[in-house]
């Protein structure tokens, strides 16, 4: 049975260092941090920092670690996030790397594309095209300068359907260039191409993406992926 749940509380680090601000290194799995005042505890400014279920979603990055807060003192809960006093890392999520990530851009990108396709709207075919290469790289069969070509013609598609008001469209690729994007930041393409997909998307978009993540994570098989939804649904 899967320990990953919408409780789950997971820790974002590049190795065991921060990466969405602060600094120092986290001692390693199974040790807990310095122990800081309870009572000073603010987000972004002081605390460690944990995100709980699909929260991770906005902060993902090379590394994802299970965590566990201090058991002694509340945290503080944020909208994004939770802050306490102390954390350990209890495990790394090895199916976490280079290529599972771009995967998961690959599929937030289709979601919101399948999202415009089922309103009645033809999505631009170079976002299907970014989507296919973005896929393709992560399996090794194709170089770095095709994926790149692809990111770039679906960032201008994206950039067409802004000029024209398509905002809908836009948000869509952007998700697909973010996915087939030439970064070494696999991570950070997949964190953009999940909150471009969402930016748009009714509010169950980060459910469903988090459900596709988990799978991930959990080695289970993936089932087709279904669309994200607009806001107010299909029209």
């Amino acid at each position: 049975m899967s320990d990953l749940t919408d409780s789950t509380l997971f820790k974002v680090l590049d190795g065991l260092r921060p990466v969405h601000g602060g600094d120092g290194r986290y001692p390693g799995v199974g040790r807990w941090t310095k122990h800081l005042d309870p009572q000073q505890l603010q987000p972004c400014v002081y605390g460690y920092h944990l995100a709980r279920g699909k929260q991770v979603l906005k902060w993902l990055a090379s590394d994802l670690y299970l965590a566990e807060p201090c058991p002694d003192h509340p945290p503080v809960n944020d909208s994004d996030k939770l802050v306490t006093c102390s954390a350990r890392l209890v495990r790394r999520l090895d199916r976490w790397d280079e290529t599972t990530a771009r995967l998961f851009a690959a599929d937030c990108a289709e979601a919101a594309l399948l999202g415009e396709r089922a309103s009645g709207r033809e999505p631009d075919e170079r976002t299907w095209a970014a989507v296919d290469a973005a896929r393709r790289f992560a399996r090794g069969e194709i170089k770095s300068a095709a994926l790149s070509a692809a990111g770039i013609a679906a960032r201008d598609a994206g950039g067409a359907a802004a000029r024209a008001d398509a905002w809908a469209d836009a948000w869509a690729a952007w998700a697909a260039a973010a996915a087939a994007r030439d970064a070494r930041d696999a991570a950070g393409d997949a964190r953009d191409a999940a909150n471009a997909a969402a930016a748009w998307a009714a509010r169950d978009a980060r459910d469903a993406q988090y459900r596709r993540l988990r799978l991930y994570l959990e080695g289970a098989e993936l089932p087709p992926v279904e669309p994200l939804l607009r806001k107010g649904g299909p029209r």
